[in-house]
């Protein structure tokens, strides 16, 4: 006599990982954008206190480097909220 399936045994059948191969892909990739935008804020500071360097304002630092964070974020939501395509 056969046994029937449940919805349980196929929910726990079908348990894996939760995110595709792409969603970890693209993960990887927005990551590496987010280390960038903070590679590019490094730096301009200066040794003596009581010398002011104005490289601490350059437009890398100010608006290139926050900008490429903000898309780097958004862009690791868009890779965990993309749906896996099912490998049939």
């Amino acid at each position: 006599m056969k046994k029937k399936r449940t919805t349980k045994d196929k929910i726990t059948s079908e348990a894996g990982f939760a995110l595709g191969k792409e969603n970890y892909r693209l993960m990887a990739i927005g990551f590496g954008i987010i280390v960038l935008g903070f590679i590019l804020m490094i730096g301009g500071g200066s040794d003596d206190p009581n010398v002011f360097n104005p490289e601490i304002f350059s437009f890398r630092r100010i608006t290139l480097a926050p900008l490429l964070l903000l898309f780097g974020f958004l862009f690791e939501i868009y890779a965990i909220l993309k749906k896996p395509k099912k490998d049939a």
